[in-house]
């Protein structure tokens, strides 16, 4: 007698990450043939949890054009709320991190808004 789909489906389902690697490697080794990698791995529910989406972001000033520094010197000054001469520096010292725990949205409006003055910069 046969086993159905549903039955081999709910044995595998029962079974432990190691016994479903070891019925991969015999699968392979009986019908010459190579498993991809994501199969094995969701083979079983013991893969592990899935990953979070990250919800807060880090805005880094990675360069700037010298001839547009004071653009950016005043988005980085209105965004952070600090005075001309902390923003001045912020910008000259870049790569650096601007903000932190930002919202993506946030984030990227930051981002626009200092590629449009001329800097680049990137979310983390």
């Amino acid at each position: 007698m046969a086993l159905t789909n549903d039955e081999i489906l709910d044995a595998i389902a029962n079974m432990t990450v190691q016994q479903a690697a070891d019925l991969v490697k015999a699968m392979e080794e009986k019908f010459g043939v190579s498993a991809a990698a994501p199969v094995a791995v969701a083979a079983g529910p013991a893969a592990g949890p899935a990953a979070e989406e990250q919800t807060e972001f880090a805005v880094s000033l990675d360069s700037f054009d010298a001839a547009k520094k004071i653009a950016v010197i005043k988005v980085v000054k209105a965004a952070l709320g600090v005075g001309l001469g902390d923003a001045k520096a912020l910008v000259e010292g870049a790569p650096k991190v601007l903000k932190e725990g930002m919202s993506k949205a946030d984030a990227d409006k930051l981002i626009a808004d200092l590629k449009e003055a001329g800097g680049v910069a990137s979310k983390k």
